[in-house]
């Protein structure tokens, strides 16, 4: 079994600071900077796809299309607005935590 905090760690280099540790924990910061704005360019695309339904629809279009793809980009924005409060939470939580 791995130790998770050695595993946390491991990544961000020495504790000085040295133009490595800069570089490194930025890298590391980046990964989850990363990953957070794929998961908000998904959600975008999914809330531009339910817009071109909508308007696919006031064209004459498919209703069972434009209610599908409505109700995936509300979905996936709540999914979104619930990890944006998870992480508010986690954040909340360390500033409280005394040193």
């Amino acid at each position: 079994m791995t130790n998770p905090i050695n595993g946390i760690g491991a990544g961000l280099g020495p504790a000085n600071g040295s133009a490595a540790n800069k570089t490194t924990g930025s890298s590391a910061a980046g990964g989850f900077d990363a990953a957070l704005n794929e998961a908000f360019t998904k959600v975008n695309a999914i809330q531009q796809e339910a817009d071109k339904a909508v308007h696919d629809l006031t064209q004459g279009g498919d209703v069972t299309n434009a209610v599908m793809a409505m109700q995936k980009a509300d979905m996936s924005f709540q999914l979104m607005l619930e990890v944006r409060n998870r992480l508010l939470n986690a954040y909340d939580e360390v500033m409280r935590m005394q040193v």
